[in-house]
This record gives structure tokens, sequence and C-alpha cells, in this order.
């Protein structure tokens, strides 16, 4: 069954040929699960293989080619998975857009990705036609639902029409797909996908993370369903908004992986934040073996609560990395908390793992500019903070029609060429790394630099703050540090004793001493792919108009050499 993974066997990269080949062998066997009324609707993977050609002929015949970019807005659902596994049978282009970003951000990356045909439900439909200017570069439009004549053709209309289609034989640098970052640290960007990624990714996931056919995935974030079912993996689609997992239905979460016994799990610790205190109140243990977290830092003391809900011998995992480069590092919970966690909560950052196998990550000082080649890097040797670099075949070359960005984030070496996370941290001297937060977020004061990820661990122990976001006021350089809090239970009041308290907690540490300025916001503005990441940016706004900026920012600090290692 795993023979499609092997490189030596790979002579078509195209990602559609993964399901193809699971469903030669396992054609009988469930693939998808999905709630239907009170019960659940079932497709073997013969089933799923047989609907993605039917729709591939079907595109085929409404004129959907090779090269042809098709914006995917389609809710998790069988048909998202076999249109987006039909499109890479085409050789098409599939763009997927997170529609939570809002709509002058979906707006603009609309218009910069250009699409040739647009495949959306039918409020996408109409959407696109009231905003006309963006997806003015529509030729073919259809709709997933009542088209009413209105929207573009119905899927449901021509599912049956076409004549079948052989599969588009792809190259390993051909285009698959443009992904959406989710626009922490500015504009979201295109991250263009080629079908050898893809295939990258699924090796990685099945040789470390050891999924197989047999498995049974409910994925909180719905790409991870397309790479369960290439692995022959079932995947059982959750009730929930992807574009909002904090607010997960934990019974209908927890309902469906009791029924279906779900084996693994991939999601944001906003989801297992909710669902782990559901169970922990209900007395629940779930018969999950195996979850991983990702898309912001994972608190030892979520990582502890989500143990007492699995059974025994189940392991957490905490997978590194980002929408241009996924996985290259991993740690697991028990190393977390056996030797890793307390660090953190001292001001260390956040451990996530060594690099996976045939993964290179370098620690380099940090430029303001493009580094046009290798020649021009300074490499950091261990326990110093600089910019994290990642070179391996998950890393991908391009942002989509924004070379710019792509000068930016590429460094080109004698070989290959190397990503730019915009994440600062650390190797330490076991060949661990250690995120120490966006590059962008860096508070730079007249007295060094301060990181957010060290800083923020000191005033998160308090019982008080549910999270907390250090940002910068001023002008870089001389900006003053201030500490914005969220309270437990929500509430805006900051009153002296917290005041106090805090800033015993700021002058008690090397790290800290230099912030005197806190604040308390009501809900941290978040990310909608995982309502994990903290929008910094959004909050230091806030914040210059609660705090008149000073010239310069007194106090202790640290310098940019972490001597506090």
């Amino acid at each position: 069954m795993e023979h499609h993974l092997k490189p030596s066997r790979i002579q078509d990269y195209n990602i559609a040929r993964a399901l193809q080949d699971i469903a030669a062998g396992q054609a009988d066997q469930t693939g998808l699960v999905t709630r239907k009324g009170r019960g659940y609707q079932s497709w073997t993977f013969g089933q799923l293989q047989e609907n993605s050609c039917c729709y591939a002929a079907a595109l085929h015949g409404e004129g959907v080619e090779q090269g042809q970019r098709v914006m995917l807005m389609v809710r998790p659902s069988m048909e998202f998975i076999c249109l987006t596994f039909a499109l890479f049978r085409l050789g098409a282009v599939v763009i997927l857009i997170d529609p939570g970003m809002g709509y002058k951000n979906l707006l603009r990356c609309v218009g910069r990705v250009r699409p040739d045909v647009l495949i959306g439900i039918p409020p996408v439909q109409l959407f696109a036609r009231i905003f006309r200017a963006p997806f003015q570069t529509v030729r073919t439009r259809i709709c997933v639902g009542p088209s009413w004549g209105l929207l573009g053709r119905s899927l449901a209309g021509i599912r049956d029409r076409g004549r079948e289609v052989s599969p588009y034989r792809a190259r390993e640098q051909d285009l698959a797909a443009v992904i959406f970052t989710t626009g922490s640290t500015g504009p979201p960007k295109g991250v263009q996908y080629t079908h050898g990624i893809f295939y990258a990714q699924l090796r990685l996931i099945h040789d470390y993370y050891g999924i197989r056919p047999g498995d049974v995935d409910q994925p909180g974030f719905p790409l991870f369903g397309l790479f369960s079912i290439a692995l022959g993996a079932k995947a059982v689609i959750p009730e929930m908004n992807p574009a909002q997992p904090a607010r997960v239905d934990s019974r209908k979460f927890i309902r469906t992986i009791i029924d279906q016994q779900v084996s693994y799990s991939f999601g944001s610790p906003a989801i297992w934040n909710v669902v782990s205190r559901y169970c922990i109140d209900h007395d629940i243990v779930l018969p999950v073996r195996k979850i991983l977290m990702a898309g912001a830092p994972v608190p030892g003391a979520l990582i502890e609560r989500v143990r007492q809900i699995m059974p025994e011998g189940g392991e957490i995992h905490v997978p590194y990395g980002a929408t241009e480069s996924l996985p290259i590092a991993s740690m697991t919970g028990t190393e977390v908390l056996e030797s890793t966690w307390e660090l953190s909560r001292q001001g260390k950052g956040a451990c996530v793992g060594r690099p996976l196998p045939g993964i290179d990550i370098r620690i380099i000082a940090p430029a303001a500019g493009p580094i046009p080649s290798w020649r021009e890097v300074r490499e950091l040797p261990a326990g110093e903070i600089g910019e994290i670099i990642v070179k391996g075949p998950v890393v991908t070359r391009a942002y989509d029609h924004n070379d710019q960005e792509s000068r930016q984030a590429k460094i080109v070496d004698d070989s290959s060429f190397w990503h730019r996370l915009g994440d600062m941290g650390y190797f330490d001297g076991q060949g661990r790394l250690w995120f120490c937060g966006r590059k962008a977020h860096r508070v730079l004061t007249g007295q060094g630099v301060m990181y957010t990820i060290p800083c923020e661990a000191v005033f998160n122990e308090h019982p008080r703050v549910a999270r907390s976001a250090l940002v910068g006021v001023g002008v870089p350089g001389r900006q003053q540090p201030v500490l914005i809090v969220e309270l437990v239970g929500g509430g805006t009041d900051l009153d002296e004793r917290l005041t106090g308290e805090l800033r015993e907690l700021a002058r008690a540490h090397t790290l800290t001493g230099m912030i005197d300025t806190f604040l308390v916001h009501p809900a941290f503005p978040v990310d909608i792919r995982h309502n994990a990441k903290i929008f910094r940016e959004k909050l230091a706004r806030w914040a210059e108009e609660k705090v008149p900026a000073q010239a310069d920012a007194g106090g202790r600090g640290q310098q940019d050499k972490t001597d506090f290692l």
C-alpha cells in the first residue's frame, strides 16, 4: 500500500496518483465519514476515486485544463476532497484561501492570484458577482449547491456528462496549488506548492508520525484530511467551522471521535484547549492515541491536560513549521514536560524539537533586507538568537505573483535555496531548536532587543493572566515595551494590585526588567486558521492609542546575544 511514497518508484508526481493507488489496494474500505442528520454518511476509497474521476471528467468538459488556476471555496465535505483530487488529476492549480481572513484581504488575494475558474458554494458565487473586479479573470463558474441558473453551472448537473480523462503526468516541480498564509505579520501571501512538495510532506507524515492504512483521523484543519486519505487512513470530518477552531462545540467534536473510534487528530491548540477542559469536567477519556497540535506555541499546561484525556500509551506531537515549509521539526509532549517546559516558564523560549529527517535548519544573523546569496550569510553558534532558516524537500520555492517577497524570503546557495521563516530562535547544546517569536514582533528598545515568547512566559505564570503579548510603542531602536494581558474569565479591569504584581514579576527577571507599562485587552485578535497566533501588530496599534510613546525606554534589558542562556 505504501509503494507510491517511495522515491525510487515515483515516475509520476501527480498527487492524485496517491488516491488512485490507495483505492486500487483498499477500494472497499471506508475512506471518508461526515455527519448527516443524526447519523453518518460514508464513502469507500473506491467511491472517492470514482467521484474524483467523474468530477475531473465533468470539469474537463467545462473547459478546465492543465495549468489553469482554480479557486476552490467549498466547505469541508466529500465534494471538497474529491474536487481537490480531481483538479490535481487534470493538472490544474488549486487555489486555497481562508474565507475567514476578512473580505478585504480575501479580495486582495483573489486579485493577486488571478483565478481562471471559480468553484464555490452559492454564497461565494454571489460574493464574486457583487465584488466583480478581483474576479474579472474568472471565465468558468461551477456552483457546489443550487445555482438557480444565476451563479454558474451546477456541479450536480454536470457530474456525469464528461468523458474519462487520463491523469496529468506531473513532474516534481510542476505547480499543484497556491495556499495562502494566515497573514499573522502582514498581508496574506500565496505560497506555491508543487506536486513534489506534497509527496515529500506525505512521506514525512507517513514515516515520522506513523500514519498508516487502518488509522482514523479527525482533522481540525481541512487540508490534513487530504493527507490522511492519500495515506490510506479514514478521515472523519468534524462538525465545526474550520475558520473558528476556538469555538468548536466540544460535545459534537467528542461524539464523532468516540463513534468513529478516531485514532489520531491534527488540530490547533485552540481546539484542544476547549475539548480537553470539557473532557476533564465530564470525566471523558478519548480513544485518540496520537494528537498533533500546531499553529502556535503549545504551553505545557495544555499538553498535561490533553494527556489526561488520552489512553495509556498515547502521545502528543508538536510539529513546527510554516505554510512555506511544513513540517520541519517536531517533539513529543512527553519530552516537553520532562525536559523543556520548566525552562520555557523561565523565559528560555518555546522548544520545538529537532529537525526532521532530510531537513536542514540553521540560525543566522538577522538582516533587514534580502540576502541574495549564501556568501552573505553569517551563521550563529548554539545559544545565540538569530533568524531561523530552513532547506529541504518540503520547503516551497516562491510566493505566487510576488517576486519582491520571494527575494526577501529566499537565500540562494550553490545547490539549492534556503527559506527565511521570519522567526527568531536558537539551538541549544542538544541540537534542539527553540522558538523566541516572530522577527517582526521584536521590541527594539534603546537598551537592546526583547523577544516576545521568552518575555511573555514570565507573565503567563500569573494566575489571573490567560495570555500576554509584548509590544513596542514608538520608533524602533527607541521603543517603549508594553505588556498587554488577557485576563482569565475576561474583563478589562487593571487594578492596582494586579499592576503591582505584574511589575514585581517584571523586576524579578533580567529579561523583563525594563517593562513598566501594563494594559488589559478584552480579547486578543488572533489568526483565523488556528485561532492561536496573536496579531501583535494590531495590539501594538491599540497600545499606541493608550500609551504615549517615550523617546527612550530605560531600565534593564537583554542584548542581541543571549547571555541569559
